[in-house]
């Protein structure tokens, strides 16, 4: 959680969530559509991984939206996990 209650969202989350759900598409099928590695997609998905400015640029395009509204949704996801480490690590 971060300083105003919310959980900090991983663009993995987004991206299954309002995209690939909605859509019918698998990650492996995403992965193939983007020309990407199975594995790079799948780690974004399951939230172990993040967003390129490379990946942000394929996404945009086959998604139909911007490369800074995944990089955007990436650097506020590592921001708020900075955060909450600091936090953690000053004992608040």
């Amino acid at each position: 959680m971060n300083s105003i209650g919310m959980r900090p969202v991983h663009p993995g989350e987004i991206l299954n969530e309002e995209f690939l759900e909605p859509l019918g598409i698998s990650a492996v099928g995403l992965a193939s559509w983007l020309n990407e590695p199975v594995g790079v997609i799948t780690g974004l998905v399951m939230q172990n991984t993040g967003i390129s400015p490379d990946l942000a640029k394929k996404l945009s395009i086959h998604l139909k939206t911007t490369p800074g509204f995944w990089s955007n949704l990436q650097s506020t996801y590592d921001l708020s996990q900075a955060e909450a480490e600091r936090s953690c690590d000053s004992g608040h």
